[in-house]
């Protein structure tokens, strides 16, 4: 019984889940807003292309 409640007690695994978590989801919105911006820069860049011809 006392093994079990030391399981139970013991919460390092459940808090590296946790930063895992947390750093996935920090990499997605990163990912998402990198995207956004490329394709606004690329834009931004054939308008001045198609502004020069």
């Amino acid at each position: 019984m006392a093994k079990i409640l030391k399981l139970i007690k013991n919460n390092k695994g459940a808090t590296a889940i946790e930063y895992g978590l947390i750093a996935a989801l920090i990499a997605v919105a990163a990912i998402a807003a990198m995207s956004s911006i490329g394709n606004n820069l690329g834009n931004t860049f054939n308008n001045v292309s198609n502004e020069l011809d």
